[in-house]
């Protein structure tokens, strides 16, 4: 997607937001990384000039099928991303790639490694790969992910990959800002569906068996025929769609063009009854509570008498001389005060 800003609809834009918000939507690769990393940025005059270039861009944004991708670790999930979004360019499409890592408790670093599990999108001009740190962020992916995602619209990406960091407790948040929630499971039958929360599998619009190749082929046939039963048996299926369970083997390169047949059906069915719009519509005012959300969890952190404070009554929980209700509430006081 090419195209240039109009200077007067900037309203007070920098000229360097304004010529990174031009090289985005000509479809600038580094320009599009430039802004990722101003959108994931925690200093304020960043935050402001990512608000602003974010209005900017927000015309040329909505237009791509935007996906997410979560399974447990081992199952395949860069595999499949590479092969998925090989055929997807080799259908004349740009993919963006948004994949998560987990961020070390410890030493607060995550591996980011994904463009090296990634070759061939790596390298494809046609592909976009941004790793992001998941932080402190529940829900397998990363704070700004809703904002990145809206660049690489703005860039001209069709198809927006989110691949989360791995299926647990609260690993359901892809499934707030995507138009279609793959899960990726392997060919382990009932056994690993019981190690599952059952909350991920209600939310999944298509379950994806990966490795049905080789000695699992015929493992992975019985444990599609035992997720499907498993997913008839769950309440809540969404209207007219009926996830479907699907056998793949994303290291031979088989299945994955019925993975996107799969998605455009989905898309078409959520299009034709209107579920489309009103999911977007949702999920727009979701992000809108969110970010009020960690908005106002940045500013109680970042209050001096806060600070103050603290450190004394944690001490005082810690040493059972406090509830940590009471302790909270005079935090919250003291941070209502001023």
């Amino acid at each position: 997607m090419c195209g240039s800003v109009d200077v007067s609809d900037l309203d007070g834009l920098t000229r360097v937001t304004a010529d990174l918000a031009e090289d985005l939507i000509a479809g600038n690769r580094r320009a599009l990384a430039k802004a990722i990393t101003q959108v994931e940025s925690s200093r304020a005059d960043h935050r402001e000039a990512a608000d602003r270039l974010l209005e900017t861009v927000l015309p040329r944004t909505g237009n791509a099928v935007r996906l997410g991708i979560s399974g447990v670790p081992g199952v395949g999930k860069s595999t499949f991303i590479e092969a998925f979004g090989g055929f997807l360019i080799d259908q004349g499409k740009r993919v963006a790639v948004l994949a998560v890592d987990p961020t070390s408790r410890q030493s607060h670093g995550s591996i980011l490694g994904d463009k090296t599990r990634m070759e061939r999108l790596a390298r494809d001009p046609d592909a976009f790969v941004r790793p992001s740190p998941a932080g402190a962020t529940l829900g397998g992916v990363a704070r700004r992910t809703r904002e990145s995602m809206l660049l690489c619209e703005a860039a001209g990406f069709d198809v927006v990959l989110v691949e989360t960091v791995g299926v647990g407790q609260s690993e359901t948040a892809v499934a707030d800002m995507v138009d279609m929630f793959l899960l990726l499971l392997l060919p382990g039958g009932g056994d690993e569906l019981q190690g599952i929360k059952r909350g991920i599998v209600e939310l999944a619009d298509a379950v994806i068996v990966n490795k049905a190749d080789g000695d699992m082929a015929a493992a992975a046939k019985r444990a599609a025929a035992e997720y499907h039963g498993a997913l008839g048996l769950l309440k809540g299926m969404r209207g007219a769609w009926r996830p479907p369970v699907l056998q793949i083997s994303a290291l031979e390169h088989r299945g994955v063009d019925q993975v996107w047949e799969t998605v455009l059906r989905h898309q078409e069915i959520m299009r034709t009854t209107g579920a489309h719009g009103e999911k977007r519509k949702a999920q727009a005012l979701d992000w809108m509570w969110s970010e009020i959300r960690d908005s106002l969890m940045d500013a109680f952190q970042g209050h001096p008498g806060i600070a103050e404070d603290l450190a004394r009554l944690q001490a005082d929980v810690a040493a059972g001389a406090a509830s940590p209700g009471r302790a909270a509430r005079a935090l919250i006081r003291r941070f209502f005060a001023g």
